[in-house]
């Protein structure tokens, strides 16, 4: 689990929107995106990020 503090600091690099965490990912609900957490370090680089699949 990513520490509070740190998540309030954290943006999206694609569309600068603030991030919450969901399982192993980042995940930004502005522009759709998620980023890895590995080993606790969330990953936060543009090539990293995956679109949200869609729900249904």
């Amino acid at each position: 689990m990513i520490d509070s503090k740190l998540l309030e600091i954290l943006a999206c690099p694609v569309c600068k929107g603030p991030v919450a965490q969901q399982d192993n990912w980042i995940v930004c609900a502005a522009c759709h995106k998620r980023y890895p957490v590995r080993d606790d370090i969330p990953i936060m680089l543009v090539e990293e990020a995956e679109d949200i699949p869609a729900e249904g």
